[in-house]
């Protein structure tokens, strides 16, 4: 009789993913997270990092963490509703509404628990969704919690999405289109104007995720939002606190009648405890520093523009992106992961990206410049990815 707990089937599926060439072990960071990282015992120029403005090893924000450790302890000790709301916590959303420009903020642990919470909590059946087919995962998921209607529109195609809207505007109490502000896999921008005109003109709300513009696009990384000039047209707009912020967490911008609901029904906040005051302080100094500069994204466009035209200068695909998110674009699965591998050989690491992150056939490795790259290890990054191209005769 067959041993039920030896999960043989799972042990199959690993085995699949081995033969085609996509089983991974995680890499082991050992120390902070940084532009050059000693990985594997290996020191390698770091391009794969979320840590685009270089703030989560800054002084500031490691000073302003422990200092809150010392007030407020290790931990928030219960969920928001109880008593885990700390005064820290009043204080983040409040600079956050300030910075964002927006009436208020609402925080959650993480961006994924943003978007798992939320939406579900903002749609309900006779409800209709409507989302972007490059949307993150952790749009999906949201939407699959959701006891609304799914509907699907080509990427940032607004014929199809005004097609959807006519079709279907008239079957449903309410519309929401949900889309990436910046999307993760190409570096693309959202065309946000255009779709917001499209809302208003249907009269359906705006959700945009926009993990990856937050503390990149508009003054000083406002996001995505503010890029476009589009203040108090979006209803809800979600930010991530672990990527260009360098800490750990998420928020929803938008309305205070939204954050009166959330602070009702989103599930990962009344249910999970509050986000550690380590965390709150480090973000509190992060977003000060924004406010008070726009020096660190400067930084940032400047380093991704240079890295990008030496890149396209040798030939390489660089897809559309806009933004500091480079992918390099291989196409093949198996191809894709041993450019990546030859890559960390020579000192730089670049994590390859497959199917199901991304649709099969373009396996790219993307890059991700900071602001905290220094000149130097962009040109040496450079030189292993034309070496390695040569000999693997991606390059002419």
């Amino acid at each position: 009789m067959a041993n039920v707990h030896e999960l043989k089937y799972l042990k199959e599926k690993i085995e699949e993913l081995k033969e085609s060439g996509v089983y991974r072990k995680l890499p082991v960071l050992e120390g902070a997270n940084e532009a050059e990282v000693i990985l594997d015992g290996k020191k390698v120029i770091n391009l794969s990092s979320n840590n685009y403005l270089g703030f989560s090893n800054h002084p500031r924000l490691k000073r302003a963490a422990i200092e809150a450790v010392e007030k407020y302890g290790a931990g928030a000790g219960a969920v928001r509703t109880i008593v885990g709301n700390m005064s820290i916590h009043e204080e983040l959303e409040e600079l956050l509404a300030e910075f964002k420009r927006e009436e208020a903020v609402f925080i959650y642990q993480s961006g994924f628990n943003c978007n798992a919470g939320t939406i579900q909590a903002i749609t309900e059946a006779g409800d209709l969704i409507l989302s972007d087919e490059l949307n993150h995962a952790s749009i999906i998921d949201g939407t699959r919690l959701s006891k609304a209607d799914k509907m699907i529109y080509k990427h940032s195609d607004l014929d199809h999405l005004e097609q959807l809207l006519k079709e279907n505007r008239d079957k449903y109490r309410n519309v929401l289109i949900i889309t990436d502000g910046v999307f993760s896999m190409d570096g693309d921008i959202a065309k946000l104007p255009e779709i917001v005109e499209l809302a208003e003109k249907y009269e359906a709300m705006t959700y945009v995720d926009d993990a990856h513009g937050s503390g990149v696009l508009g003054e000083s990384g406002r996001g995505t939002v503010d890029h476009f000039g589009l203040h108090g047209r979006v209803d809800f707009t979600i930010g991530t606190l672990s990527k260009a912020i360098g800490v750990i967490g998420g928020y929803v911008a938008g309305s205070k009648t939204m954050y009166e609901w959330l602070n009702h029904r989103a599930r990962p906040v009344l249910f999970s405890t509050s986000l550690p005051p380590a965390a709150v302080g480090a973000i509190v100094e992060a977003i000060r520093m924004l406010m008070e500069s726009t020096e660190y994204t400067d930084r940032l466009w400047e380093n991704a523009k240079y890295f990008k035209e030496k890149l396209g200068t040798l030939g390489f695909n660089t897809g559309n992106s806009e933004t500091p998110i480079t992918p390099v674009i291989i196409g093949d699965e198996a191809k894709t992961m041993e450019f990546s591998r030859k890559l960390l050989e020579n000192g730089v690491f670049v994590s390859g990206i497959v199917f199901p992150t991304v649709p099969r056939g373009t396996g790219r490795v993307r890059c991700m410049v900071t602001a905290a790259h220094t000149k130097e290890q962009l040109d040496r990054a450079v030189d292993v990815f034309e070496k390695v191209g040569k000999e693997m005769k991606i390059l002419g």
